[in-house]
């Protein structure tokens, strides 16, 4: 390792520490996203089911089959 004179190295431990406190926050912000996003597909999922209920009954009540859930036991 070559020998850093007293300013290089402040200047690297400055750097050190700048960029770890970037590293910290981007990490944050990635952590907060992804929650933001299984919150979004976790609200999808729901408004999915009670569509596919209401579709179902549908079908029931027309007595015809459920096409989707077919497509569902196919895949």
């Amino acid at each position: 390792m070559s020998s850093l004179s007293d300013s290089q190295k402040k200047f690297y431990e400055e750097a050190l520490q700048q960029t770890k406190s970037e590293v910290e926050d981007l990490e944050a912000q990635i952590q907060e996203e992804l929650g933001r996003v299984k919150q979004k597909i976790a609200d999808l999922q729901a408004a999915q089911k009670a569509a596919r209920q209401m579709y179902d009954a549908a079908c029931q009540r027309l007595g015809i089959p459920n096409d989707l859930e077919e497509e569902d036991t196919g895949g």
